[in-house]
């Protein structure tokens, strides 16, 4: 049976039946949205996740169910760092599927180095605590952190992994491949892949960079990045492993000209990733260009996307950089349907005892403009009433996207233009993580008392969200009998949270969803939110009650650990 959804009448449901069916059209023109360095994009369960350089100490990931939609994504707090040796100036993030003994986890490999300048710039590799690239992360090593070295990726091969990346040798910056004994340490000797030898890849400085990994019909390519990114001149470059070893400079046949560059009044188009539409049909590349001759490596660097064919010989043909007037039409398949379960956390949602739509478990999944989509366990999506059947593939239609707000004594509320759905209990099921919207750290205790730290496991990290009276829930590490309260029953700001009793409502706190996912913690008994003190990024760093502002620094992400 369709959901009907409370207060909307027969005349109502006609006049916004035809805007609800209606697919989102879902094409769009390059640039998608300005300052897009380095890019690297996956479609994976449902969402395009991506990354971009921050020349920060944070790093960024954006996450959409439509390609058009990054544009106006809200930008996601992964990680941040405050080791003077690695704090800042992150660029370039990578993130890939590995398979591991524990099951496939996310490796998220980035360049970062000291604050003063770029001369110690180096990798480091996160992983993720399970298949969500949204995380959280930890940290796990650098593969050379002694030495400058930049645009780290993975190579699989021969059951064996590799990793690529650039490093300067006099006044040559070349590419190299290392073997690797894991994700995150290099083993054996460092073979260089590439040099700039040829003019064009010259301009401005000798350069080769950004080594990006292509298979297709059982054939390994590489794409590089050529030529200064300081000049407009910018460029793709390749080579393809004709040999058995990666190893083997021998094995490696090098393309006689660049593979793409310059043109359509863009510039500088390089530093590039690939990812495959939804239905798997079509390969899409992604990169950054400037729309100016005089633009370089700065924070003009767009973010583009657009799709690719091959050569009758089988190599890629990339074709030109597309326009900015030219209108790209969406990824294949983005419309769906698409019977897929969305990465995230599993949640309850009930109403006087009685599940939503009789389902136990629902991924609460944000879209756009402060929407979610709710998947339940079999892939199928909450759909409104003008759409017809309640659970149905995605089909990226207006009435299968909800909106989700506080609603009183704790609840939360359910809405889809305008109608009321009612008031509805949610809690997390399992153990979840609670990571700072701010700083990618995760709620932790220390000596009784809440803080954060970067994820290591710990049964301090993990949470139970457990009901209490109406809407109002407690929180308390795995296996613990005691609960998240409010020291003393203190109303004063900036009182510490610590673990006490469950008892009373300083224990006991509402869960308000923001339109990125994230959650913000009131407490029932002092009115306050759960803050991050000073707004800070470092391991420690205390949380306590605060005047509620809705602010980033008291938004909070419930994830699976």
């Amino acid at each position: 049976m369709a959901l009907a959804l409370g207060g909307c009448s027969a005349s109502q449901q006609q006049s916004t039946a035809s805007s609800d069916v209606a697919k989102v059209d879902g094409s769009f023109t390059n640039p998608i949205f300005p300052n897009g360095a380095d890019p690297w994009l996956e479609y994976f369960d449902g969402n395009y996740y991506l990354t971009t350089t921050t020349w920060s100490s944070q790093l960024v990931m954006r996450k959409s169910p439509t390609l058009a939609g990054l544009k106006d994504a809200p930008p996601v707090y992964l990680w941040s760092e405050t080791d003077p040796k690695s704090c800042c100036n992150f660029w370039a993030f990578e993130f890939h599927r590995l398979k591991r003994p524990e099951g496939y986890r996310w490796f998220l490999m980035f360049t970062s180095g000291k604050q003063e300048n770029y001369d110690g710039q180096h990798l480091s590799v996160l992983e993720s605590a399970g298949d969500d690239p949204m995380g959280p992360y930890s940290y796990k090593g650098s593969p050379m952190p002694g030495t400058w070295n930049i645009d780290g990726t993975y190579l699989e091969h021969g059951g064996k992994l590799y990793l690529l990346w650039s490093e300067w040798v006099g006044d040559e910056q070349r590419n190299f491949i290392a073997e690797m004994k894991n994700p995150w340490t290099i083993t054996g000797p460092k073979v260089v892949l590439t040099r700039p030898t040829q003019p064009w890849a010259q301009s401005g400085r000798k350069v080769n960079e950004g080594p990006e990994v292509l298979k297709h019909d059982g054939r390994t390519f590489v794409i590089y990045s050529a030529s200064f990114c300081d000049t407009p001149d910018y460029k793709l470059a390749q080579i393809e492993l004709t040999g058995d070893n990666p190893l083997d400079p021998k094995a490696w046949t090098h393309a006689a000209q660049p593979v793409f560059e310059r043109g359509n009044g863009v510039f500088g188009p390089g530093h590039n990733g690939f990812f495959k539409s939804p239905d798997g049909k079509e390969n899409w590349l992604v990169y950054h260009g400037n729309s100016k001759e005089s633009e370089g490596c700065g924070l003009t660097r767009s973010l583009r996307a657009q799709p690719f064919g091959w050569h009758q010989d089988g190599s890629p043909d990339f074709g030109q950089p597309a326009s900015e007037q030219t209108l790209i039409a969406a990824p294949s398949g983005e419309n769906g349907p698409l019977t897929v379960v969305p990465q995230g956390a599993t949640w309850q949602l009930s109403q006087n005892g009685k599940l939503l739509e009789g389902q136990k478990a629902w991924v609460l999944d944000p879209t756009l403009a402060g929407q979610y989509r709710l998947a339940d366990s079999q892939g199928r999506f909450l759909t409104g009433q003008s759409c017809g059947a309640a659970l149905q593939p995605w089909q990226n239609l207006a009435c299968q996207q909800w909106q989700l707000g506080a609603g009183k004594d704790g609840l939360i509320s359910l809405s889809q233009q305008g109608q009321s759905l009612g008031q509805w209990q949610a809690l997390p099921l399992g153990a979840v993580a609670l990571v700072s919207a701010q700083s990618g750290k995760v709620m932790s205790l220390a000596k009784g008392q809440l803080v954060q730290r970067a994820y290591d496991q710990g049964q301090d990290q993990r949470w139970q969200v457990k009901a209490a009276d109406s809407g109002y829930v407690q929180l308390s590490p795995e296996g613990s009998q005691q609960c998240l309260a409010v020291k003393d029953q203190s109303l004063a700001a900036g009182a510490a949270v610590v673990m006490a009793a469950c008892g009373g409502p300083q224990s006991q706190w509402s869960m308000d969803l923001k339109g990125d996912g994230a959650v913000q913690f009131i407490n029932r008994h002092s009115q306050q939110s759960l803050d991050l003190a000073s707004c800070a990024l470092a391991d420690g760093a205390a949380i306590n009650q605060a005047p509620a502002t809705d602010g980033r620094c008291q938004h909070f992400f419930v994830r699976r650990p």
